[in-house]
């Protein structure tokens, strides 16, 4: 990640960092160097945004949410507490990660509920994963490694790492690689990139490139 938690929230923002003056950034937020805030966004307090990251036009970034370096998060994308993106990842237009599985204005007696009322789960991003438009990501799941999740895809479990998920509910169509691309199948249990040439091994139902250790194999 670009900015450890529990960094230091008082210290001056880099010379930098580019803040629109309609966008909304609480004081308390952490703005890593070369990161620009668009028009009409809203960066809440305590938020912590890595180097270089790009928020875009209407985009929210809840309290203590935790955003890696070289992050995009596209118009209008929502990003609820207490969700944590690493380095790499990229959130399409109009995409959410919830943080409620079971939803409710109201407790049971009518009452309006509050934040005390209830547990906030996260999204977890892994590093260099994507987010396609206007997908939805369900309360405490994780995006493996560059991962891929389609346009309008309901995310409702954990993606592996290189899966390309797509539908509602989400399921696995393909494997991609570190560069985007669907892969093609190298014999065996072997796939390649066919933009960089990487392969990639499959083992029990999960990918990892070739020169890393297999997802069976351990460290």
């Amino acid at each position: 990640m670009g900015i450890p938690e529990g960094a230091d929230v008082s210290r001056p923002r880099p010379a930098d960092v580019r803040i629109e003056p309609t966008a909304d950034v609480d004081e308390r937020a952490v703005i890593g160097p070369g990161s620009t805030v668009w028009h009409l966004a809203q960066v809440r307090e305590h938020a912590e945004i890595g180097a270089e990251c790009i928020i875009g036009r209407g985009a929210y970034v809840g309290p203590g949410v935790r955003l890696g370096d070289r992050v995009k998060l596209q118009n209008h994308a929502l990003v609820y507490e207490p969700a944590v993106v690493e380095d790499g990842v990229f959130v399409g237009p109009a995409a959410v990660l919830t943080n409620d599985l079971y939803p409710r204005a109201v407790d049971p007696e009518g009452r309006l509920k509050r934040g005390d009322d209830w547990h906030a789960r996260g999204v977890t991003l892994r590093q260099g994963c994507s987010i396609g438009g206007r997908a939805v990501l369900v309360a405490g799941v994780t995006v493996g490694r560059w991962a891929l999740v389609a346009a309008g895809a309901v995310v409702h479990r954990d993606v592996p790492d290189f899966a390309l998920v797509a539908g509602v509910p989400a399921r696995r169509i393909k494997w991609v690689g570190r560069a985007g691309e669907p892969l093609e199948p190298a014999g065996g249990d072997r796939w390649r990139c066919p933009r960089t040439g990487e392969e990639y091994v499959e083992s029990g139902g999960l990918l990892a490139p070739s020169a890393e250790p297999g997802p069976a194999d351990g460290p």
